[in-house]
């Protein structure tokens, strides 16, 4: 028994410290770039006798224009701030940034400033003060919006389209400044739509779409489709099916989600709309940009007579669009119409306000932030704003700009050229500065990019069952239901940013972690027992 308890003694005292020793290394290694940031505080004066690196994450549609200007508003401000230089990174895809940021944080190598959307902001600030909030920042006299030591003119915080700037709020703060706004826009073959019988009504329909769209599935005797004779005809395709879903709840003011993350969008009403589109889908009138590809290629081809998509994507519509992405012989010459999206109350119109902002990052050195600031209000100034604005159907945040001689004179000269003044991106960017008052946008919270996705993943599903001819019933929705949710971790709690909420299951990390401890306690009580043998049968009458 001696030796037994000698042996397990020593085997416990060598698994102990060889699992301590694991710990450690674990611990050092997971927190390793997790150092808690220290909250940014707005330095007195910003240090111009240091030079300063910022690194910019910026995203552009494949389109040159964009990125030479973004290179010259850099080039610009650089000449105004000779100390501090910009590294600008392109990405093609707001998702692309989301993951490179993510995975960044961790490492405490993100960019200083970045173009990114409120709801992956409150994903990034689950991290203790990684984001910079911007209201000292917003209202310092010298270096605030407007602030009288900056050496451009920036626009006051007044100058901001309210709307626009309320969407950069998350649990009562900003965290980001608005880049430039978008809506969602429906173009349309007008040709088509007369051909088959219509006119297009003032206000577009939820009802009128479909009914046009039904129509318009007719074919001939040889398979062909009777509205243009081609082998292809897809009548109505939305390129975001989760903003039609999200815009189609709050039309019906049904349920989405509540400001502190209450998941809400399965519901009778969802269920109601997940029939209809089932119901065109199955005729084949309706479909969607990840099931069929690009609405505008379709719809310059004569192939739909309705396309939804971003009036930040007018370049790419219709004959004589600037970007048409199909072959130029493939291209059908129409009239085309550009209108806002189909509601279901056509005397309260609701659309979706979209499009890029622009956080800060925490970092060290609070110097380096403050010269972050500077650049990131440069982007707000008119000239950038201005020149952003013409590339495409995005509209300028600032009322300065959208009020400047420039602009107006801009917005004048529609249909002059099919490059900068072409007539349908200048019809987008009316529509939305026309609509900015019935444009909402959904609560942010830590998982309402989820959320998000989920609305759309329910379109797409029950769009391809349909295209396989399955049976979309009660017993389909209750599973698709229950499947999304899963999907999208929706089952779980979530919260606004800055508040407890579950996280989801632990890393494998963390997992072995704990497994370990547990190990390293067993045998540590085992080696107390053993060592309370060994005292017994050493020492039988103390």
């Amino acid at each position: 028994m001696k030796h037994f308890t000698k042996t397990l003694g020593l085997a416990t005292k060598k698994l102990g410290l060889a699992a301590a020793a694991l710990l450690a290394a674990a611990a050092m290694s997971a927190c390793h770039g997790q150092r808690e940031q220290t909250a940014f505080e707005v330095p007195q004066e910003f240090d111009m006798s240091r030079n300063y690196e910022l690194t910019f994450w910026a995203k552009n549609d494949t389109n040159v224009r964009q990125t030479e200007i973004y290179k010259q508003a850099i080039a610009d401000f650089e000449a105004l701030y000779p100390n501090i230089s910009i590294e600008l990174r392109l990405y093609t895809d707001y998702g692309d940034i989301y993951n490179d940021v993510i995975t960044n944080i961790s490492t405490n190598t993100t960019p200083n400033v970045c173009i990114t959307y409120p709801d992956h902001i409150a994903t990034y600030m689950t991290g203790d003060n990684v984001v910079v909030p911007l209201d000292d920042l917003m209202d310092d006299e010298k270096y605030g919006l407007g602030g009288s030591e900056l050496l451009f003119q920036a626009p006051t915080k007044s100058q901001i389209v309210p709307q626009f700037l309320d969407e950069c709020t998350i649990a009562g703060h900003y965290y980001a400044l608005p880049f430039m706004r978008s809506t969602e826009a429906c173009y349309i073959n007008k040709d088509y739509v007369e051909a088959l019988g219509y006119t297009l009504p003032e206000t577009l329909t939820w009802d009128f779409i479909w009914e046009v769209s039904e129509a318009a599935t007719a074919k001939n005797a040889d398979g062909t489709y009777v509205l243009n004779g081609q082998d292809v005809m897809i009548p109505f395709i939305y390129k975001s099916t989760d903003n039609m879903m999200i815009q189609m709840l709050c039309q019906q003011n049904a349920g989405y989600s509540t400001e502190t993350g209450d998941i809400q969008i399965f519901n009778d009403t969802t269920k109601d709309i997940l029939y209809t589109i089932a119901e065109h889908a199955g005729t084949r009138a309706f479909s969607t940009f990840k099931i069929s590809g690009y609405p505008a290629n379709f719809l310059n081809a004569g192939q739909c007579v309705f396309a939804i998509d971003s009036t930040a994507g007018a370049t790419w519509m219709g004959s004589d669009a600037p970007l048409v992405d199909i072959a130029e012989e493939a291209v059908v010459d129409f009239d085309i119409e550009v209108m806002a999206i189909p509601q279901y109350d056509p005397d309260h119109p609701k659309m979706i306000s979209q499009g890029p902002s622009l956080c800060i990052f925490n970092k060290d050195d609070p110097q380096e932030v403050l010269a972050s600031w500077l650049f990131t209000q440069y982007l707000l100034t008119n000239d950038v704003q201005m020149d952003y604005a013409t590339t495409e159907g995005y509209v300028p945040v600032t009322l300065a700009a959208q009020e400047s001689e420039a602009y107006q004179d801009y917005l004048s000269r529609s249909g002059e050229d099919n490059d900068m003044y072409y007539d349908v991106k200048i019809a987008a960017s009316e529509l939305l500065l026309n609509h900015t008052q019935d444009t909402f946008i959904t609560p942010v919270f830590n998982g309402s990019t989820s959320l998000r996705n989920a609305a759309g993943q329910l379109i797409e599903e029950v769009t391809k069952s349909m295209r396989r001819d399955e049976t979309v019933d009660e017993a389909y929705m209750d599973n698709l239901y229950s499947e999304v949710a899963a999907l999208y971790h929706l089952d779980e709690n979530t919260a606004p940013s800055g508040q407890e909420a579950d996280l989801g299951p632990l890393p494998p990390m963390a997992k072995g972690l704990l497994i370990t401890l547990g190990v390293v306690w067993i045998l540590i009580i085992l080696y107390l027992i053993a060592g309370k043998i060994s005292a017994i049968r050493n020492h039988p009458h103390d």
